[in-house]
């Protein structure tokens, strides 16, 4: 690096109140990309790892929180929801070299970046030029690639008028029928995981310990919300909501038979996205749908999107994408993953392991 460069740009390990400042501001800045995440991912099994580029003046330009995994002796690099880029391309190559040497120093096989754009952003096709520029290679997502978000920037009748009728219609049953939602406190952990894990059961998903989803929850406050469904006293429905400076997320819940029943669930999550429009976040995640929708959805062969659309009627998760699409909110499609090779004769192996 010339003398010039270093005079204008470093690159330094950020406070986390500087680096949380920065992902707050920054446009596509994520709580992924945030301190407190990073920091209940090193409970778990994570190395986290912050670099930022500042310029003379100590203002952060660009930067990211890499996530390590390690295995035998070597790692995998993950920075979800990142990284966050200035688009000055010295400023951001400046930035991939220091995490090619981060990762080197952590004897990483690959950092697999995730940008938080979607593919229709205008931005998109410039930033994947720049990737194809520095020999990244393309590959898939680890958090969901395709999504329903919901603006909420419109008043509440009019988000209510934008739920299909029939969400409408068991946000009213669960009234009628007594359940009542309140926002739950460390006690109520123990009955959310169990609400989780009977809903995995029935569901046949995966869940996280029990100690995870407090972890998330404690680090998180007051960013955190837990909602808990109830009739007659007793939990039905719970759902673990986060937000950052622009967006609530719906990350976890569940219901019980009863909870579906009643409509408890939808009620829920009526409660917990006016938490986030309340707090003044612009939109609200609904955190996963099938990808084939969110294929389908920009497709602009009519054969291609049937095909697409069917295919994800075989989906587990079309339940799931039924239930969030009813509240109203448009399906938006990241751009894919991109990895930083270190070692390339391990990198097929690696990638074969992990997926993508």
């Amino acid at each position: 690096m010339g003398a010039n460069m270093r005079d204008r740009w470093r690159v330094d390990v950020p406070s986390s109140v500087r680096w949380d400042a920065f992902v707050a501001t920054h446009p596509q800045g994520s709580f992924l990309q945030a301190s407190p995440w990073g920091a209940m991912k090193a409970q778990f099994g994570w190395y986290c790892r912050r670099l930022a580029v500042f310029d003379s003046t100590g203002a952060i330009l660009a930067g990211a929180q890499v996530l390590f995994r390690r295995a035998f002796g070597l790692a995998f690099g993950y920075t979800p929801r990142g990284p966050l880029l200035s688009g000055d391309p010295t400023v951001d190559e400046l930035l991939l070299q220091a995490l090619r040497q981060v990762g080197r120093q952590m004897a990483a096989i690959m950092i697999r970046f995730e940008p938080n754009i979607s593919e229709r952003d205008p931005q998109a096709a410039e930033l994947r030029a720049w990737f194809d520029h520095c020999r990244l290679v393309v590959a898939d997502t680890i958090q969901p690639r395709s999504t329903v978000l919901l603006d909420l920037q419109a008043p509440a009748s009019v988000l209510f008028a934008a739920c299909s009728k029939g969400h409408r219609a068991d946000i009213r049953r669960a009234e009628r029928l007594g359940v009542t939602v309140r926002v739950g406190d460390e006690a109520d952990l123990a009955p959310f995981y169990d609400i989780m894990r009977a809903t995995g059961e029935r569901a046949a998903f995966s869940i996280h310990s029990a100690d995870y989803y407090a972890t998330v929850w404690r680090l998180h406050q007051p960013n955190a919300r837990l909602f808990i469904a109830e009739t007659q006293a007793t939990p039905v429905a719970a759902h673990l909501i986060l937000a950052d400076a622009r967006y609530g997320y719906y990350l976890y819940g569940g219901s019980t038979t009863e909870g579906l029943r009643s409509g408890a669930n939808h009620l829920l999550a009526w409660h917990a996205l006016h938490w986030a429009r309340e707090r003044g976040c612009i939109g609200y995640d609904f955190w996963g749908i099938p990808d084939a929708l969110g294929q389908a959805a920009f497709a602009d062969d009519e054969a291609i999107r049937t095909a697409l659309e069917h295919a994800a009627q075989q989906d587990p998760l079309i339940g799931v994408y039924r239930f969030k699409k009813g509240f109203g909110g448009r399906i938006v499609r990241f751009m894919p993953a991109f990895d930083l090779v270190l070692l390339p004769p391990l990198y097929p192996l690696a990638r074969q392991k992990i997926g993508g």
